[in-house]
């Protein structure tokens, strides 16, 4: 495909960090609570209050594929294939949000049902808008540059939108009445329902911006539209060795990050003694976070596309030796973040490039564009990371002799633990996630693939 200058003006990657943000602040409130909602407000015992979490987030990873190769074979009668998406499912996903927080006054096993409904419904309409998301960066320009600015912008989007829920959400749901005693009462319900409908608000405008500010330019140069099979999909992707290098770069990459994301407040907690602590170490972690989604752009441009993601590994393994031989220091502590965040947050901006440079690859190859496929296929490895993370987290604490009734007094074994996931067990995944980005040559398959495309057509 020829190089063509700068096409995403600065309003449409605004459009992108929007829908980012607004997406983060919406997950931050379900994160919060949700699962008190259904256990203190819907009085849902807490094993089938885990179940019905338990079941969407079983859902959201099968219905990734599914509805990327929905998408894959229809088009919209605008020409377009993604984008509107983003103007169908505002609605509907705003409207999930609210029901998630409605008390229908069922019995009990009524109440389940339709709870597991609306989680599934819920779940469903966000992988919907997760594939203009995540797939329009390759159909908004055929320039890597535009690419990686638009990636940036929607990894400085997702932080910003973090870092407000965080704040901001406690205090809308405290205006609104709620979390005035650790037990929640019917003016928590309504508290929660109020914020909901916000939430709901604010999601349907993030997605709406973005429809509104961001084009889909590039299409198809192959007029074939025929069907494609699910499985033809699958062979046109492994056929591509940068996407399995890429996919497996994406796996460590979202171990990594879940474990030290979520470590952090177990360390605040169990082995500073302070679970406040967290804040001012997330605190770092964001700041440094958007320093790094900016620079990564240029590093990116000058180093080339293995080098820079090798960089992004091997900052993580260097930041976390300080923190393996001193687990107790405070200073290594935060550079343990700092050094996560730059490693982190540049990945993210890089593995989504890699992933519109896929579709690329997959159109040289076979004159057909499978965006969304490719998106929902990483959205479900990421999904994967972050479940398999949490597992390891369980079973680890629990085999240490985790007793969350002992408070700050955990055994050593526990207090040792929460410091090797933080430290050398996220430095061995950044290893393996060295080694993947090593074999991810996706600026050298991509130049092969389009010359071989070009002679092809000679």
């Amino acid at each position: 495909m020829k190089k063509e200058k700068s096409q995403v003006k600065l309003l449409e990657k605004f459009g992108y960090a929007g829908l980012s943000m607004s997406n983060n602040i919406v997950f931050n409130f379900k994160s919060l609570y949700y699962l008190s909602f259904l256990k203190m407000i819907l009085n849902i015992p807490v094993f089938w209050a885990s179940t019905i979490l338990t079941i969407g987030t079983i859902w959201d990873a099968i219905n990734d594929p599914l509805i990327g190769y929905w998408s894959v074979n229809h088009k919209f009668k605008t020409g377009e294939k993604i984008r509107p998406l983003a103007k169908i499912f505002a609605i509907p996903w705003g409207l999930s949000v609210i029901a998630m927080y409605a008390n229908f006054f069922l019995p009990q096993t009524a109440t389940i049902i339709l709870c597991i409904v609306i989680y599934i419904v819920f779940e469903a309409f966000y992988t919907f808008l997760c594939i203009p998301y995540n797939s329009l960066a390759a159909l908004a320009s055929n320039v890597d540059a535009d690419r990686r600015s638009i990636n940036s912008f929607r990894s400085i989007g997702g932080l910003l939108g973090t870092l407000i829920g965080a704040l901001l959400i406690p205090t809308l749901v405290k205006s609104f009445g709620g979390l005035k005693s650790a037990i929640y009462t019917q003016e928590d319900s309504a508290a929660l329902l109020k914020t909901a409908i916000l939430m709901a608000v604010i999601s349907i405008v993030g997605c709406l911006f973005f429809y509104f500010t961001t084009k889909e330019r590039i299409h198809q140069k192959d007029d074939n539209e025929e069907h494609i099979g699910f499985l033809e999909t699958f062979k046109m992707l492994f056929s591509i060795k940068s996407w399995v290098a890429n996919l497996m770069f994406i796996l460590c990459y979202g171990i990594a990050s879940a474990l030290v994301m979520n470590e952090v407040n177990d360390y605040a907690a169990y082995i500073y003694g302070d679970s406040s602590f967290a804040t001012p170490v997330l605190g770092v972690y964001i700041v440094v976070a958007l320093i790094g989604s900016i620079a990564i752009v240029s590093v990116d441009e000058k180093l080339g596309r293995k080098n820079t993601m090798i960089i992004t590994a091997l900052v993580q393994v260097v930041g976390k030796i300080p923190f393996i031989i001193w687990p107790h220091s405070v200073a290594t502590i935060f550079i343990n973040a700092a050094t996560s965040a730059l490693g982190i947050q540049g990945a993210f901006v890089l593995f989504n490039t890699n992933r519109n440079n896929v579709a690329d690859i997959v159109e040289f190859k076979y004159g057909r564009r499978i965006d969304s496929m490719v998106a929902t296929c990483d959205n479900l490895i990421t999904k994967l990371a972050e479940a398999l993370a949490v597992w390891l987290m369980g079973v680890s604490l629990q085999t240490s002799g985790y007793d969350a009734v002992l408070g700050i007094n955990q055994t050593l074994a526990t207090q040792n633990t929460i410091c090797a996931l933080l430290g050398w067990v996220p430095a061995l995944v950044c290893i393996a996630m060295a080694y993947f980005a090593y074999k991810c040559n996706i600026q050298e398959e991509y130049k092969t693939e389009q010359i071989n495309s070009e002679t092809n057509k000679q």
